[in-house]
């Protein structure tokens, strides 16, 4: 449990800072328009690939052995990961299926909360109550996943594989390979639980 949360937060900082960074690097100002927001948090989901991950592929790997005797601890989990795949292709499997994700996952997050936020100023004036605040994360939340799911999809099940990966372009062949099998519904299996934990 512990190891997990740790990850989730190194996560989460590193995005937040990356989003802070990338606003200062668009513009100095502090008024960002909502391009300008969707540029930054893209560029902090880039950034924050890195991290997510290895954090995702222990995530997943950790959940997909459905509480059997033979279920192993992250640390046992992690270190049959390095020695039979190494770095690359063990740890950092699934990097380029991350980063496709995380790049509009976050442009979308960011610049639907964003959105909501203003749209609420509007009305109630910059001090937001709790409810207004609440209810513009959980827009961006939704944003977030109507941008992304489909990749999240791929993302997932070449983490939770062994098969190797054939470049950079598995991501476009894994789409068209999750088409293939269960058609385009697929790609969108299990988005309602998704739209509901955001």
């Amino acid at each position: 449990m512990a190891s997990p949360l740790m990850g989730i937060a190194a996560v989460n900082s590193l995005l937040f800072a990356a989003y802070n960074v990338s606003k200062r690097a668009i513009s100095p100002f502090p008024d960002h328009t909502l391009p300008q927001i969707a540029l930054a948090g893209s560029m902090a989901g880039a950034v924050n690939s890195v991290l997510a991950s290895p954090v995702e592929l222990f995530k997943i790997r950790m959940q997909g052995q459905y509480g059997a005797a033979t279920d192993r601890r992250l640390s046992r989990v992690f270190r049959d990961t390095w020695s039979a795949h190494g770095f690359k292709r063990g740890v950092m499997r699934g990097f380029w299926a991350t980063v496709a994700r995380e790049i509009p996952a976050y442009g979308a997050f960011y610049t639907g909360f964003e959105f909501a936020k203003r749209n609420f100023q509007e009305r109630f004036g910059k001090e937001l109550p709790v409810w207004a605040l609440l209810s513009s994360g959980s827009f961006g939340g939704v944003s977030y996943w109507l941008a992304c799911y489909p990749l999240d999809v791929v993302k997932s099940r070449v983490q939770l594989s062994d098969k190797p990966l054939r470049g950079i372009f598995y991501v476009r062949d894994e789409l068209v390979a999750i088409a293939r099998e269960g058609g385009t519904r697929a790609l969108f299996k299990g988005l309602s639980p998704s739209l509901l934990r955001r």
